[in-house]
């Protein structure tokens, strides 16, 4: 358990870049699912997406361990390379980002505006974290994993926030990429001793953190090709598997029709641009309808960063 005075003090590095994100109830998400529904909106963060929390802190602390850092390389789908390259800028660092080929376009904009040197290579995100770890090696770079204490204790901030909101949650929906927003989720809970249920989702067809929770230990998969690409991970951390089966309710897996379905919900019940990870809370918690009808339910819309033309046929689809 990571004490709330921890979560605290990694909070305090947060908020000096980044405000507290709404916590709204939307009446018509209600309605559609019968449950009294709450939305996170991490989509309202200067990246468009939880994962800037994380960095901000994770960069700050090596700031400090390693004052002549020469640059870090970290792999991304676009969220936490976002996050990386915002976070070194802001403390004078170089970075470097590898996305695997046919990335989001618009993501990859992004992280090179930001300052951040981008590589396309692999054809995954795990093509990319083995060579984004090898040019780590081959040029003397930090190597910035997807999933770190500092990044969770950093990401924990948006649940201490929705614990301090409100202390009758029933359940809080989070979906799950490397893990860290909902072990972050799960620390917060923890730290503030809400009884609130902490319930992953995952794609179903990236779904090696569901099949983990099932079998207690990390299950890779051999492909992970879903519209969430935040969630597009097929090799588990050993560490956020642990600490998932330890503190989550259930792991919900959802299909590429329902991601679909629910990033239309969002823009017509809401007007918010849900990308397909974002979208995710709300097709697990649309699943289980009847079992979660008249309950207080938090979705974690996580991020906002979808192509454009992406985007667009997804919402002209029925």
């Amino acid at each position: 358990m990571t004490s709330l005075e921890t979560l605290q003090a990694a909070e305090r590095i947060v908020r000096r870049h980044v405000g507290e994100t709404p916590l709204h109830h939307w009446p018509l998400l209600s309605r559609r699912s019968g449950a009294e529904v709450w939305v996170k909106h991490e989509n309202h963060t200067r990246i468009g997406a939880f994962k800037i929390r994380g960095g901000l802190v994770y960069m700050e602390k090596l700031k400090a361990r390693q004052p002549d850092v020469p640059g870090v390389i970290a792999a991304t789908r676009g969220n936490h390379g976002q996050s990386v390259a915002l976070a070194a800028g802001l403390s004078g660092i170089p970075a470097t980002i590898v996305v695997p080929f046919g990335n989001s376009v618009e993501k990859n904009r992004a992280m090179r505006e930001l300052g951040a040197e981008l590589i396309e290579h692999g054809h995954d995100f795990q093509e990319a974290l083995v060579h984004a770890r090898n040019l780590a090696g081959r040029h003397g770079l930090h190597m910035l994993a997807s999933f770190h204490d500092d990044l969770v204790c950093g990401v924990a901030s948006y649940g201490l926030e929705i614990f301090r909101c409100h202390d009758d949650i029933d359940t809080v929906y989070v979906p799950i990429g490397l893990g860290s927003g909902l072990c972050g989720t799960i620390r917060a809970r923890d730290a503030v001793a809400s009884r609130a249920a902490v319930v992953g989702v995952v794609a179903e067809n990236a779904p090696c953190y569901a099949r983990s929770f099932a079998a207690g230990a990390p299950v890779a998969t051999n492909e992970c090709n879903t519209i969430a690409d935040g969630m597009a991970v097929r090799v588990p951390h050993g560490d956020a598997v642990s600490e998932i089966n330890a503190g989550a309710e259930r792991i919900v897996t959802t299909g590429e029709d329902d991601i679909r379905a629910a990033m239309r919900h969002y823009f017509s019940d809401t007007h918010n641009v849900a990308e397909g990870a974002g979208a995710a809370p709300l097709a697990a918690l649309l699943r289980e309808r009847d079992s979660m009808a008249g309950r207080k339910v938090v979705l974690v819309l996580s991020g906002g960063n979808i192509d454009r033309d992406l985007y667009a046929r997804i919402l002209r689809d029925t």
